[in-house]
């Protein structure tokens, strides 16, 4: 590849940045000018090793020659297509093979732009398959603690971090939440899914009998919560919740923004845990981070309530100026492409063992106070300092950034979810680049 610019200094003033303490970055921004493979490369031509595949969504690694052609292409072709009342022969090719590689019974995808729109298309198709069955009474959602489900007003309203609700105070109505399923005394240093917490499900008989279940759409749980640090589900725990949903009438929706496209195993993680839910969320991986997707897939029965009345009529008064967008159709259908003809949806169950015998390794060093992994997932939870929750982390995030390792902070735990090309000596690599970090600690 060709080598990055040389390195100029920039006027970071108008950049609002998300999820950014902007006044600290600012004051010296960390600036990425090119990326390959499994590196980032900064404007002075050093190269990082990416553990985040970008932002959880470079499943198939950087600059990907098949997902740049077919945008490149595309782009040149048919640059943009609405999908109000017509479309493109891309979009009805993408929603066919996301159906092939969700599990049995899923017939139709409703496409939008990130995973933040995808989780509110779900809660509105929630809402409105009840309605169109005769049963408008069911507007109440139930989310989970410690979940995130992005940061549109009904993702946000379901989500259970309360750093990200409180600053907007009054939500959606007609929501309540879950408990989280997190409990380290029980759970600290569980490879893969803990045998202890399936009994935490049963809180949504509570909620049932609180609320009545004739008044309840859906649930939304993450299959595993990434953003607020990994919490893996407790064996039993994900059965316990579609059996008290199917008692009651409730839809239940897997947000697997995350933990889709082979990060847990398969093209989706419902597989992987044997529960099948009636609304899946993705995007990320979907394109490879490439271009902005997000795509919400739904089974056969759900699609069926709304296919009722006059043929002419609207079934879902729902949709995006983006949705299903000529040029991210290209990248999703490449991006499927490299993840079937290289094995990538495979790839995470193969290196599974060596993953976690690397993020495991790292017990008893300097701070650790739990470990927690699933496919090719890991975090590592650190002791924060006192009276400065999350300073811990970021401090050990920038030392491992200045080794050349990008290793996330979420709060106080360190994120590691690599794009799943990673070797093993790049494995090793990152976990022996972030021991180095955490004993060189205070």
């Amino acid at each position: 590849m060709t080598s990055p610019a040389p390195a100029t200094p920039i006027n970071a003033d108008a950049f609002w940045m998300p999820f950014t303490a902007n006044r600290r970055y600012k004051r010296d921004p960390v600036l990425f000018s090119a990326a390959e493979g499994m590196h980032y490369i900064r404007p002075d031509g050093r190269r990082v090793l990416d553990g985040i595949a970008g932002l959880w969504c470079v499943n198939a690694g950087h600059r990907r020659p098949e997902i740049v052609e077919a945008i490149a292409r595309t782009a040149y072709e048919l640059d943009y297509a609405p999908s109000f009342q017509m479309s493109h022969p891309l979009a009805f090719e993408l929603a066919e093979k996301l159906c092939e590689e969700a599990p049995a019974g899923f017939s139709n995808v409703f496409f939008s732009n990130s995973g933040s729109e995808a989780v509110d298309t779900a809660l509105k198709i929630a809402l409105g398959y009840h309605r169109a069955r005769g049963e408008g009474q069911r507007v109440r959602l139930i989310g989970r603690e410690r979940s995130y489900h992005g940061v549109g007003f009904g993702g946000l309203s379901v989500s259970g971090i309360g750093g990200h609700r409180k600053p907007f105070g009054n939500l959606l109505p007609y929501v309540d939440h879950l408990p989280h399923t997190y409990d380290r005394e029980q759970m600290a240093y569980t490879r893969g899914q803990p045998d202890w917490g399936a009994h935490l499900a049963d809180v949504l008989e509570r909620i049932v009998a609180l609320h009545d279940a004739s008044t309840i759409a859906a649930v939304i749980v993450e299959p595993v919560a990434g953003s607020t640090g990994l919490l893996v589900p407790p064996r039993g725990y994900l059965q316990k919740l579609r059996q008290i949903c199917d008692a009651h009438g409730i839809l239940l929706i897997f947000d697997e923004v995350i933990c889709a496209f082979g990060r847990i195993d398969g093209a989706f993680a419902s597989a992987h845990f044997g529960v099948t839910p009636d609304l899946i969320t993705s995007a990320k991986g979907l394109t490879n981070g490439a271009i902005p997707m997000g795509a919400t897939l739904v089974r056969q029965h759900v699609y069926d309530a709304f296919m009722q009345g006059p043929d002419s009529a609207i079934e879902l008064a729902h949709g995006y100026t983006y949705s299903g967008h000529p040029v991210a159709c290209a990248a999703g259908l490449a991006m499927l492409d490299i993840c079937r003809r290289d094995g990538l949806f495979q790839r995470s169950r193969d290196l599974w063992r060596y993953w976690e015998d690397a993020a495991h390794g790292l017990k008893g060093l300097p701070h650790v106070v739990d470990i927690r992994n699933i496919g090719l997932l890991a975090a590592i939870e650190l002791a924060p300092l006192a009276g400065k929750p999350g300073q811990r982390g970021y401090a050990v995030h920038q030392a491992c950034l200045e080794r050349g390792c990008l290793i996330r902070s979420a709060g106080d735990t360190m994120l590691l979810s690599p794009p799943l090309i990673i070797e093993p000596a790049q494995i090793d690599e990152l976990f022996a680049v972030l021991a180095q970090v955490l004993r060189a600690g205070d």
